[in-house]
């Protein structure tokens, strides 16, 4: 299988693309390059069977595939992985496709009815979905882990800095994995904020690192339900994220004892579950 690269993320070749516009600016008008964050379909096949179709930001592809199939819980394990590999088109000039081997891949016959198509909105809600969570059997993260309140505000201009693709498009979201200490492990970006997840998870699947006990995950949007399901897969303690959570994100993080933080801009954050591991003392 391919080896995920962690700590600095290079541009994938077909992350970015030139296009040719037109900038109004005080009054006038002219033309320039300017570029623009990459959209494709990935279809990830299980044997020969289309299984699911992801519009993503092309790069990282094999990590996407298997952080999708851990985080909706196909897999329990990276040994169940026997191949992974993207498959070039007829043409050779792209490859939007990534067949995955998995041994002993009968139980997957009924997950294979369904059709998943990742979107912006995940499509579940409510009691149901907490429900769906319990079946699964998630354990609650460490409790034992903490991370300074001083080094949380400090993770987002990390985050930032070490953007390659949104600093020359302005148009992806990131999740990047942090220690203790504030110190970067991996950061992935994508068109998706989903994607993105995914793609940290499958890093740290194939790489043998999960469960990820002691670490930081922060995301550039929203701290949404789907976001927490997948974060208390891969065993993160704490999600930040520089936005508001949903209030089902809320509720699962809380009943499953993570730490979700929100608003992480500044010297400020909002904790919505999870305070002991961020504060030494006792809040006033």
């Amino acid at each position: 299988m391919e080896a995920a690269e962690g700590m600095r993320v290079r541009t994938p070749a077909r992350s970015v693309e030139l296009t040719q516009v037109i900038e109004w600016q005080e009054g006038v008008a002219h033309s320039l390059q300017d570029y623009l964050a990459a959209e494709e379909p990935l279809e990830i096949r299980i044997g020969g069977t289309p299984f699911t179709v992801t519009m993503r930001t092309p790069g990282h592809d094999l990590e996407l595939a298997a952080g999708f199939l851990w985080t909706e819980g196909l897999i329990q394990s990276r040994e169940q992985i026997a191949g992974l590999r993207a498959i070039a088109s007829e043409t050779g000039s792209k490859s939007n496709v990534v067949k995955v081997e998995v041994k002993d891949g009968s139980h997957l016959a009924s997950d294979m009815q369904r059709r998943f198509f990742a979107a912006s909105g995940c499509g579940i809600c409510g009691k149901a979905s907490i429900n769906a969570i319990r079946v699964r059997g998630l354990q609650p993260p460490d409790p034992a882990f903490r991370v300074d309140a001083e080094i949380l505000y400090q993770l987002p201009e990390r985050l930032r800095s070490e953007q390659a693709v949104f600093g020359r498009t302005g148009g992806l979201h990131a999740a990047a994995l942090f220690d203790a200490n504030g110190e970067l492990l991996a950061l992935r970006e994508d068109i998706g904020r989903h994607n993105a997840v995914d793609k940290i998870i499958g890093w740290a699947l194939l790489e043998g690192r999960l469960p990820l006990s002691r670490y930081v995950m922060l995301v550039s949007g929203r701290g949404g339900f789907e976001i927490i399901q997948k974060v208390l897969t891969a065993g993160i303690p704490v999600l930040a994220s520089v936005s508001a959570p949903s209030s089902l994100a809320v509720k699962l993080a809380r009943e499953l004892g993570l730490t979700l933080i929100g608003f992480l801009r500044g010297r400020r954050f909002v904790v919505y579950s999870g305070d002991f591991r961020c504060f030494s003392s006792a809040v006033k």
